[in-house]
């Protein structure tokens, strides 16, 4: 059964930082376009960063570039999404999410493309 489960989120003052990571079971990242998201509320969902696992190749949002990362630990089956200077409106659910066997720009993915979700990690950044 594939499988994704974020964990990491919290509480955290502005400027701050955390880590979440996202563990896979059932496959492995290899071949899939990695993707992590946030929804805020009352708001839509939007994408973070991407990453093409195949090279490595990353997209961010004009909101995170320069402060969040992605990282892939392939021995532990694990991404993480390194996010530092969080501002306040930063607070939102994070989700990671996965696409197989696309070798195109991960950018232009929608949400709605993705094949395998998991189930959200909430961070609060306060001011």
């Amino acid at each position: 059964e594939v499988q994704l489960v974020e964990s990491g989120g919290g509480l955290v003052q502005a400027g701050g930082s955390l880590r979440l990571s996202c563990a896979a079971s059932g496959f492995t990242f290899d071949g899939y376009v990695i993707g992590w998201f946030r929804q805020a509320p009352g708001k839509e969902r939007e994408g973070v960063l991407c990453m093409r696992s195949s090279d490595g190749v990353t997209s961010y949002a004009d909101s995170v570039r320069g402060r969040f990362t992605i990282s892939r630990d392939n021995a532990k089956n694990t991404v993480y999404l390194q996010m530092n200077s969080l501002k306040p409106e930063d607070t939102a659910v994070y989700y990671c999410a996965v696409r197989k066997g696309y070798g195109g720009r991960c950018s232009v993915l929608t949400s709605m493309t993705y094949d395998y979700w998991g189930q959200g990690t909430q961070v609060t950044v306060s001011s």
